[in-house]
């Protein structure tokens, strides 16, 4: 009798254990959203970092790439939970507004003016970014921009800035509003030039036919934070997955993985990984 009680009992466990919905011991963890930028997307890190980060912790990922600006706006709304975004002075907006909890550093890379190996425009011999993109200008040659409001496209509207030149509605200026990935694809189908992250860039490279015609300027620097939207504003988020992606993205381990990307396929790694360091 005491046998029978006992297995009776074992599979009663076992049934609510599997089959309840109001079990808590087994239940998985709740799926996070992720806003992102298309870099890190097209560039292939994600597909890298998101497997070890749910087999981690069993918190799966909804990816959302979009560019920096859209992800913020989602944030903004508390559509999503966690950001990783490449657009300084509107992530300090966001936080100043009240809609991040917490911005920190995670890695950088840098942008490049990509064109035809050709280089009609003669970006290259160009002192900096900004005297490149007036030669651009000047020469009337095609320039294929973002317009999405992403991280790049800010950075570019920069370099306009300095520049001297406002390009709006010149005939030359295209706007894609598409991502890193297809912006590259049709400046390079129209033999035009663009800004665009390297690591983007050289994970397309060999499709595309386009050069890298001005780097290493100060002024080309890109910078990545990882935020976690405030869940006291928006009470829906999940701040406990949020975090975990937050502090996955930080550790060490994850840091040389970033460190690592893209080394053993470009021989130089598509992003360098800044976790504790200073601004």
């Amino acid at each position: 009798m005491r046998r029978h009680f006992r297995t009776c009992f074992t599979w009663a466990v076992l049934a609510l254990g599997l089959g309840g919905a109001g079990s808590t011991a087994l239940a998985a963890p709740r799926p996070i959203i992720l806003a992102t930028t298309t870099s890190t997307q097209d560039s292939g890190l994600l597909d890298t970092l998101l497997p070890l980060f749910e087999q981690k912790t069993g918190i799966q990922v909804k990816t959302i790439a979009v560019g920096s600006g859209q992800a913020l706006a989602m944030g903004a709304k508390g559509e999503a939970d966690v950001l990783l975004a490449h657009s300084p002075d509107a992530e300090k907006k966001f936080m100043a507004e009240g809609h991040g909890l917490r911005r920190r550093l995670v890695m950088h890379n840098d942008f490049v003016v990509v064109g035809p190996p050709a280089d009609p425009a003669g970006v290259k011999s160009a002192a900096g970014a900004p005297e490149g993109l007036r030669k651009i200008a000047a020469q009337g040659q095609p320039w294929f921009s973002r317009a999405d409001n992403s991280g790049t496209h800010a950075q570019e509207l920069k370099l306009w800035k300095a520049a001297g030149i406002d390009p709006k509605d010149q005939k030359w200026y295209f706007q894609t509003g598409l991502g890193m990935g297809q912006t590259l694809n049709v400046a390079a189908e129209k033999k035009g030039y663009t800004l665009t992250d390297r690591g983007t860039y050289l994970a397309m490279r060999k499709n595309l036919g386009m050069a890298i015609l001005s780097e290493g300027d100060p002024s080309l620097l890109n910078i990545y934070h990882v935020i976690e939207v405030d869940p006291g504003r928006f009470p829906k988020v999940n701040a406990q997955g949020a975090a975990a992606f937050a502090e996955f993205m930080l550790a060490p381990e994850t840091q040389a993985v970033i460190g690592a990307f893209g080394k053993d396929k470009y021989g130089s790694p598509l992003f360098f990984p800044d976790a504790g360091k200073p601004e």
